[in-house]
C-alpha cells in the first residue's frame, strides 16, 4: 500500500513540476481564495479587539442615557440626527440625587461648528460639558492648562478645553493656554489642552472642543436639552438595578405611563460591548464567506485543468492500466494530483495572507492605533481544510473520468 502511494506522489509530483506555469495558473483562484479568508479574519479579529478595547475602556460599570426610544431594530433616532428635546439637565441632576448607587454624572449637548484663531480654521464638534466629567471619563488626562472647575461648568462661561488635534491645527505648535477662539462670532477663552488619547469608537475627544454646557445650549445651539447623559455606578454588579430605577424615575418625570411610549434608551456599556462584539462577528464571518466564493472559482478551474490534463495524458493512463494499475490507482493518482494542487495553493495562500494581515498591523499601528495583530489557528485549520475539501470535490469527476478509461481505447488514443 505503501509502495502504491509513494509511485502516485512521484507522479503526482512530476505532472506538477512539467507545467509549472499551468500548476501555478490553476493554484491562483485557491491562492486567492484562502489568502483573502485568512487575511479577512485576521483584518476582522483586529478591528474587533479595538473597537471592544475602546468601548471597554469607557468602564464596565456606565450607563448611557440618549433621548429618544430605541428597539430591536436599532438604536434611537437621535443617534442619526433627529432632535429630540425631552432630555433635560434637571433629569441628570435629579438621577444623581435620588438614583441608587449612583456616584457620577456627566451631561452633554454636541454641536457640530467651525472653530477659528486668526486665519486657522477647524471644523470638528463642540462638546458642552456639565456635572462630574473628570469621573466618569477616567481617561482623561491634561496635556497642557487646566480642566474645567466645577463652578465653571455650572456657568455661563466662554471657556475652552482643547482636543489635542484641535490645539495642533489652530494654534500650529503655539501654546493655546491664555489665547481665544471664535465659535459663532463668540469668543472663548482657551484654559487647557486634552492630551491624546486616540479614537473611541466613532468619536475622540482629541477632535472636540470642551465648553461649559450652558454657554453651549444658550450662546452657540439656542437649545435648553441634552444629547446624551452618561452615569457612573458604584460597581457593575449593581448596574442593573440603576438602569431600572433611572428608566422608572424618566418615565415619571417625562409624565409616561406605558414603557412603549419611552423618549429616551437606557443602555449600559456591558450591554454595548456584547451588541459590537455580535454585530462585528457576523459582519466578519460574512465578508469571510464572500471571499470564500473564490475558492468556489479556483475549484473549478482546477477541475477543468484536471480533465484536461486527463485527455493529454489519455495514452499514459492506457500504458499503465495494461501493465497492472487499476482503477482504484489510476482514480487516486489524480484525486492526489487535484489535492496537492489545492494544498499547495491553500499554503501559499496563508502566507500571503499571514503576511498581508501583519503589514496591515504595522501600517494601522504606526497610525497610533491599538491594533492587534491576530491570525486564529481555527481560521487557519479552517482554510486549509477547505482547500483540501475543494480538491477532493472538484477533483474527483476528473479522477473517476481517467480511472474508467478503456485501456485499449486509451492506447489507440490520438
Amino acid at each position: 500500500m505503501f509502495d502504491d502511494l509513494f509511485q502516485i506522489l512521484k507522479i503526482v509530483k512530476r505532472a506538477l513540476l512539467v507545467n509549472k506555469t499551468r500548476s501555478f495558473l490553476t493554484m491562483l483562484g485557491i491562492i486567492i481564495g484562502v489568502g483573502a479568508v485568512v487575511l479577512i479574519m485576521s483584518l476582522g479579529a483586529g478591528a474587533q479587539s479595538l473597537i471592544l478595547s475602546q468601548v471597554d475602556s469607557f468602564g464596565s460599570n456606565l450607563i448611557g442615557i440618549l433621548p429618544g426610544q430605541a428597539n430591536e431594530n436599532g438604536p434611537p433616532a437621535s443617534v442619526f440626527g433627529v432632535k429630540i428635546t425631552t432630555l433635560k439637565e434637571s433629569d441628570a441632576d435629579y438621577i444623581k440625587e435620588n438614583v441608587p448607587y449612583v456616584e457620577s454624572v456627566v451631561s452633554y449637548y454636541d454641536a457640530n461648528i467651525t472653530a477659528y484663531y486668526r486665519d486657522h480654521s477647524y471644523d470638528g464638534q463642540l462638546e458642552g460639558i456639565a456635572g462630574d466629567y473628570l469621573e466618569v471619563e477616567k481617561g482623561t488626562e491634561i496635556a497642557q492648562g487646566r480642566f474645567f472647575l466645577a463652578d465653571e461648568l455650572d456657568s455661563n462661561a466662554g471657556l475652552a478645553v482643547l482636543g489635542s488635534n484641535v490645539a495642533s491645527e489652530l494654534f500650529l505648535g503655539e501654546n493655546p493656554v491664555g489665547k481665544r477662539i471664535k465659535v459663532k462670532n463668540r469668543q472663548l477663552l482657551v484654559i487647557g489642552v486634552l492630551a491624546s488619547s486616540g479614537q473611541a469608537g466613532i468619536s475622540s475627544s482629541d477632535d472636540a472642543i470642551f465648553a461649559p454646557l450652558k454657554f453651549v445650549q444658550k450662546e452657540i445651539a439656542g437649545v435648553d436639552y441634552l444629547s446624551a447623559i452618561r452615569v457612573a455606578v458604584t460597581s457593575e454588579e449593581n448596574i442593573a438595578e440603576a438602569m431600572e430605577v433611572i428608566k422608572l424615575v424618566l418615565r415619571e418625570r417625562h409624565n409616561i405611563d406605558d414603557p412603549i411610549d419611552d423618549d429616551f434608551s437606557v443602555y449600559s456599556f456591558a450591554e454595548a460591548l456584547e451588541m459590537i462584539t455580535s454585530i462585528t462577528n457576523a459582519l466578519r464571518y460574512f465578508l469571510a464567506a464572500m471571499a470564500a466564493l473564490s475558492l468556489l472559482v479556483g475549484g473549478i478551474g482546477i477541475m477543468n485543468i484536471m480533465l484536461v490534463s486527463v485527455t493529454e495524458r489519455t495514452k499514459e493512463i492506457g500504458l499503465r492500466k495494461a501493465l497492472g494499475a487499476t482503477k482504484r490507482q489510476i482514480r487516486f493518482q489524480f484525486l492526489f494530483e487535484a489535492i496537492a494542487l489545492t494544498l499547495i495553493g491553500g499554503l501559499i495562500g496563508l502566507a500571503i495572507g499571514i503576511t498581508l494581515a501583519y503589514l496591515t498591523t504595522v501600517v494601522v499601528v504606526f497610525l497610533g492605533y491599538d491594533w492587534a495583530f491576530i491570525v486564529s489557528l481555527p481560521s487557519i485549520i479552517l482554510a486549509i481544510s477547505v482547500a483540501a475539501i475543494i480538491g477532493v470535490i472538484f477533483g474527483y469527476y476528473p479522477a473517476k473520468k481517467a480511472s474508467d478509461l478503456n485501456p485499449i481505447d486509451a492506447l489507440h488514443y490520438e
